[in-house]
């Protein structure tokens, strides 16, 4: 029972605070004025669900979400503008449930942004061109790989076969 109530409480941290924001407490990145576009009009390009993540700044739950565990070849794009952002060869599993990568597959496709929501101080990604979210960066990253993990929402992204 004890074990239970320990692993029910871990998962819920973990959806909390492990990779991305939860709605509510936080302004999106439109109030932020950081979106490249009013966010009516994403509302229309984007599915509800990728509206919620990208402009609303939502998450996904872990390990029920479309790539965390895709070992597949290919390229995830922005799900808003179909541009290159990670490779699976970046792919790794960091074992959060969250897609997980060690980089972006150009820099200059995304940008950092400083994310001081739930009083934590922590790194978002957004797409650079857009300001959309696609999720957060940590320093706890494969360390013979540069160290970082791109902890992204599958929402944000579409993943496409090679």
């Amino acid at each position: 029972m004890k074990r239970s109530i320990l692993a029910i409480l871990i998962i819920s941290l973990v959806t909390a605070f492990g990779c991305d924001n939860l709605n509510g407490q936080n302004k999106t990145v439109a109030e932020k004025g950081r979106l490249s576009k009013p966010a009516a009009e994403w509302k229309k390009k984007l599915t509800a669900n990728q509206y919620e993540i990208m402009v609303n700044r939502g998450t996904e739950p872990p390990f029920n979400n479309a790539y965390y565990n895709n070992h597949q070849k290919g390229v995830y794009v922005s799900a808003a503008t179909g541009e290159v952002l990670f490779t699976s060869a970046d792919k790794f599993d960091s074992g959060t449930g969250w897609p997980s990568f060690v980089k972006p597959a150009d820099t200059g496709k995304i940008a950092i942004v400083h994310d001081s929501s739930f009083g934590m101080s922590r790194d978002e990604v957004v797409e650079k061109s857009t300001g959309l979210h696609l999720g957060h960066v940590f320093n706890d990253g494969p360390a013979d790989r540069g160290g970082k993990r791109y902890c992204m929402n599958s929402g944000a992204l579409i993943f496409i076969k090679k």
